[in-house]
């Protein structure tokens, strides 16, 4: 368990990222694939179903990968690492990924690779050679030639760095990053919204289903057990399509880093494939289950409803009801004329959220 530690101070000085990070996604996305990659083949050795478990591949309920970022993964068919190239020696399938591939304040990845390759020598040898003393998953690491080369400063290894993450990024996720960039301003807009609606308790509570917010300290599952005071000066949340569970920077003299999973619509509960869709959202409720609630709204606008549970804008809606964007417009029009959504404009986009009537009638069925 890790467990950050707030002041008054901290509270006043929590930060959201104002998009996603390039370059802590392309090397989280390699991460996620080496696990997965590692997991299946542990489920084909042993005959077994199950993605939890213990051990350094499995990933429990708190740590499931989004169903699209699975989905991702089996369209690169195991070649990941051979694409990665020497990044796939600073991340392992274990967790470990060195500091300087996290640059927070730098998002687009040419700019955050630039920076990342100019850490001082001396700072990447403590990130390469000690374990994190932050959360992460990983031990110490066993650098191989080319990383003791890169520690050294060594130019050559540097290019060869720099190089191999480019090709990895726009092969495997730059194809993707439209979308990455939009769910992360979806959630962006979400996560301001409660904070503005429920102030820092209601964003804290609601950054993952298993994270919990006991003032003034926040529980995140981890392997390992750290204390980490945040000492006054704030935290930065930012948010990953990649990330499988918390990953935190400790930062001495700037505000302490948390990285958090994008929420994918489901309701946290069972097999992560199994929680999207009308049918997954419905099925947490008691009484007359999902075929009632469709009876009364019809099934689409009984699916909108329930997709809801997690608030969205017109857009991403669509996209999760597999709709149109006039058909999500219409349908929340009528749930909100019926008093059962809610609507706040946040910037450029619009914010659907149930009412407490919403709640109250997904909660009877």
């Amino acid at each position: 368990m890790i467990r950050l530690h707030f002041t008054a101070a901290d509270l006043r000085q929590i930060t959201l990222a104002p998009a996603a990070n390039a370059l802590s996604e392309t090397a989280l996305s390699l991460r996620l694939s080496l696990r997965l990659r590692a997991g299946g083949a542990r489920e084909r050795a042993s005959g077994g179903g199950g993605g939890g478990g213990g051990g350094s591949h499995g990933y429990g309920l708190w740590d499931r990968p989004r169903p699209a970022a699975r989905q991702w993964h089996r369209s690169l068919r195991g070649t990941a690492s051979a694409r990665a190239g020497v990044l796939a020696e600073l991340v392992t399938e274990d967790g470990f990924m060195p500091d300087f591939l996290l640059q927070p304040s730098l998002h687009g990845f040419a700019d955050a690779l630039e920076a990342a390759v100019s850490t001082p020598a001396e700072q990447l040898a403590i990130d390469l050679g000690i374990p994190r003393a932050a959360g992460r998953n990983g031990h110490l690491t066993r650098p191989g030639p080319w990383a003791l080369e890169l520690a050294q400063g060594s130019a050559s290894a540097t290019r060869t760095l720099v190089d191999d993450t480019r090709r990895y990024f726009r092969t495997t996720v730059e194809p993707l990053w439209p979308r990455i960039r939009g769910d992360a301003l979806t959630d962006r807009a979400l996560r301001s919204e409660m904070l503005l609606r429920g102030g820092v308790d209601a964003l804290l509570t609601t950054l993952a289903p298993t994270w919990r917010w006991q003032p003034p300290t926040l529980h995140l599952p981890s392997a390992s057990a750290y204390d980490i005071p945040l000492c006054g000066r704030g935290l930065l949340l930012v948010p990953s399509w990649f990330a499988t569970g918390p990953l935190v920077m400790y930062r001495p003299r700037a505000a302490t880093v948390l990285v958090y999973p994008l929420h994918d619509g489901s309701d946290g509960s069972g097999d992560a494939d199994a929680g999207t869709g009308a049918a997954g959202a419905c099925a947490a409720g008691t009484g007359g289950g999902p075929e009632a609630l469709a009876a009364l709204l019809g099934r689409t606008r009984a699916q909108v409803l329930a997709l809801l549970r997690t608030p969205a804008t017109t857009t991403a809606l669509a996209e999760r009801a597999d709709i149109s964007l006039p058909a999500a417009s219409r349908h929340t029009r009528v749930l909100r004329e019926a008093g059962l959504v809610d609507t706040t404009r946040t910037g450029v986009a619009v914010l659907h959220t149930l009412t407490p009537l919403g709640h109250g009638l997904l909660a009877g069925t």
